[in-house]
C-alpha cells in the first residue's frame, strides 16, 4: 500500500450486467495500476472496490460512468473507505 492510496466502493446501476462490464473494468484497472475487485449483484447492479493512487482510482471511477460500449449507466454511487492494502484485481 502506497502513501496517499485511497479506496472507493462503487455501485453502478443501469444496463450493466451481460454487457462485458466486469471484464472491461478489470482491464481498465490493470492498465491503471488499481487493485480490488468487481462483481455482479443480485439486484442487477455491479459493485466494485478500487484501491490505489488517487488519480488512478478517480480515472477508473470516471470510466465506470460510461463503461463499455454496450452498457447503459444510469447511476454511480461511491463511498470512500479506508485502504487495506489489497493487491491485484479480480472479477468475482
Amino acid at each position: 500500500m502506497g502513501e496517499g492510496d485511497v479506496r472507493r466502493r462503487i455501485v453502478i446501476s443501469g444496463r450493466v450486467q451481460g454487457v462485458w462490464f466486469r471484464e472491461s473494468c478489470r482491464g481498465q484497472a490493470i492498465a491503471l495500476g488499481v487493485a480490488g475487485w468487481v462483481r455482479n449483484r443480485a439486484d442487477g447492479t455491479v459493485e466494485g472496490v478500487f484501491e490505489g493512487p488517487l488519480a488512478a482510482v478517480e480515472r477508473l471511477v470516471t470510466w465506470c460512468l460510461a463503461g463499455p460500449s454496450q452498457a447503459r449507466v444510469d447511476a454511480v454511487a461511491t463511498t470512500d473507505e479506508t485502504p487495506v492494502g489489497v493487491s491485484g484485481f479480480r472479477v468475482r
